[in-house]
């Protein structure tokens, strides 16, 4: 280089990287931090939607319309969570629930109101159409399956729920 000239950074290994090495994180982290424009420019595409896998449940699955004409009944409905602790907390749910996990419906329908028809709810409406499905034949009146998310993309809006915060340790 000759003197006075301005430093040219070079791009001649980022450039060399296939759109398949890409999709390696190793490389991806290395390109990026050789500042590979290729790895930039992958980096700006936008999340594809999402796009739900077929329903196979005999539980209705339910749209926003339906959830609202049945939330408000709310002396008739019981909204029952079948998701994890930390997904209600990340997701957000309908404003009261009870939250049974879908691996504890089994051992814990006796707890669940059989007067009251259910609505079960997860992320995409699929382990709550399961849920459902399988209350249905314990005898429950399972009015559909939610999705949270799906409801918040037609519009509705769900609870955040904030954790608490943590507790100070005892002197």
């Amino acid at each position: 280089m000759a003197a006075g000239q301005p430093a040219v950074p070079d791009f001649s290994l980022s450039l060399k990287l296939t759109q398949q090495t890409m999709k390696t994180p190793l490389i991806l982290a290395l390109a990026l931090i050789a500042g590979s424009p290729v790895a930039l420019a992958q980096q700006a595409e936008p999340a594809k939607p999402y796009v739900a896998p077929p329903w196979t449940y005999k539980t209705k699955q339910l749209n926003r319309a339906e959830i609202d004409a049945l939330l408000a009944k709310p002396g008739q409905v019981l909204v029952l969570d079948v998701r994890r602790p930390d997904e209600l907390i990340t997701k957000g749910s309908f404003p009261v629930f009870l939250s049974v996990q879908t691996a504890d419906v089994d051992k814990l329908a006796e707890y669940i109101p059989k007067e009251r028809t259910l609505i079960t709810v997860s992320n995409r409406a699929h382990r709550a159409g399961a849920v459902g499905d399988k209350l249905t034949a314990r005898g429950f009146k399972v009015a559909g399956a939610a999705g949270s998310l799906d409801y918040e993309d037609q519009g509705g809006k769900v609870a955040r729920i904030t954790p608490p915060a943590p507790r100070a340790a005892a002197n």
